[in-house]
């Protein structure tokens, strides 16, 4: 039976907002840039030249849109990652694998407070390494560790 943690909804709302205030910051500054003629003329000179407050609110809608969506490309590409607690390994996002006897320890002391531990575990090339795994990463890892800890003890 392997238990599953999937993709936090933490850092699924936190796309989802970058993505929103994105849209927002591009619409709010295109309308000051181009539209709002009280706006375009407080900030231009009596020659009817742009100061820089006015240069930026129409040069930077592109910008803007161009973080929206690659906050959407962000999401899109991380919208399957979950931690898997299978028989015989700790499989992370699908391409990490940690067999239980090469973990050596787990760090929980601030899984209550933080919501996080680390994994301390042998890689494949013999050496010592940590892997901090948190709540804001994954959903339901309040099971994985207990399985964890019951593989290797």
């Amino acid at each position: 039976m392997a238990l599953e943690a999937p993709l936090s909804k933490y850092k699924r709302n936190n796309c989802y907002i970058g993505i929103a205030v994105c849209i927002v910051m591009a619409l709010w500054f295109g309308y000051d840039g181009y539209f709002s003629e009280s706006f375009i003329k407080e900030h231009s000179d009596e020659q009817g030249r742009p100061n820089s407050t006015l240069v930026f609110n129409q040069k930077s809608p592109p910008f803007f849109i161009l973080g929206a969506l690659l906050c959407g490309g962000y999401l899109y590409a991380i919208r399957n990652r979950k931690l898997v607690a299978a028989d015989d390994a700790l499989i992370i996002a699908g391409k990490r694998r940690i067999p239980y006897d090469a973990i050596e320890k787990i760090d929980k002391t601030s899984f209550d407070k933080r919501g996080s531990f680390t994994i301390t575990y042998k890689n494949e090339q013999g050496r010592e390494s940590k892997r901090t795994l948190s709540d804001r990463d994954y959903d339901n890892l309040g099971p994985i560790l207990d399985h964890l800890i019951a593989q290797i003890t």
